[in-house]
């Protein structure tokens, strides 16, 4: 059975089509959620996708983490819900105590829009249990501020507790530990700077995230339970699918 994929809207963000078609091209079903939805639809997998949301004013995130949305993304994810945040979704993630750390500019207060080599770690996530540990992924990157960043005890935490999902062969931006991506101790809340929803397919000039979307396209058993009953259509964009 296909999974059905969440995938969250703020305003400014500008990646959320591409994460509909990347799961709709996996064999997925994809449905976009307004962040001023109060619950989620049953879903099997949620998804904060890239772009600027709320402008980035103060910092990536920092206004994000307010949306009333978020109360039902903490909630799924308590229940065990799948959450992926990608780029300014995983700022969101970190603003919001999901994920330890923050995403600060980038080494070279640059903005980095390129491909970059990732390496697959041994993980408890859920976005990699598809990829084995040393898999190398081309993935694509847009930031500015992907540098992660940590306290040493967070650091130590996470490789002790093996939650570094993946990290950059060649670091770009001067993330501690080259780390890419982490997940949560429960394993089903990842956030991930690089863009696997923009490397599905070969026309793309890679089809390597495949391997990491799929996992919510075939989520595994017992984790198809959303945090709240399915509330109707909320308002968004004109000419938006939203739940």
């Amino acid at each position: 059975m296909s999974g059905r994929v969440g995938v969250v809207v703020f305003p400014g963000s500008n990646c959320e089509h591409d994460v509909v078609e990347a799961i709709e091209g996996l064999g997925g079903d994809a449905e976009l959620v307004w962040h001023g939805a109060r619950s989620v639809a049953q879903v099997d997998a949620l998804v904060l996708p890239g772009g600027f949301a709320h402008g980035d004013y103060l910092r990536p995130g920092a206004i994000a983490r307010f949306s009333p949305v978020m109360d039902a993304v903490r909630s799924f994810a308590a229940d065990g819900g799948l959450v992926l945040g990608v780029c300014n979704g995983f700022q969101v993630l970190t603003e919001a105590g999901m994920l330890p750390g923050a995403l600060q500019k980038n080494r070279h207060l640059r903005f980095l829009c390129t491909t970059v080599s990732v390496r697959i770690e041994r993980s408890r996530s859920f976005i990699s249990r598809l990829a084995r540990p040393g898999t190398v992924l081309r993935l694509p990157i847009n930031h500015f501020e992907g540098n992660y960043t940590c306290e040493p005890e967070t650091l130590a935490e996470l490789r002790a507790e093996e939650r570094i999902v993946a990290r950059y062969c060649d670091n770009p931006n001067g993330s501690i530990d080259d780390i890419a991506g982490i997940t949560n101790e429960a394993g089903n809340v990842v956030g991930l700077m690089p863009h696997p929803e923009r490397a599905y397919d070969a026309l793309l000039g890679s089809s390597d995230g495949a391997i990491l979307l799929r996992t919510m396209v075939e989520p595994p058993r017992g984790r198809s339970r959303a945090a709240t009953a399915e509330a109707g259509a909320t308002p968004g964009p004109a000419g938006s699918r939203l739940v």
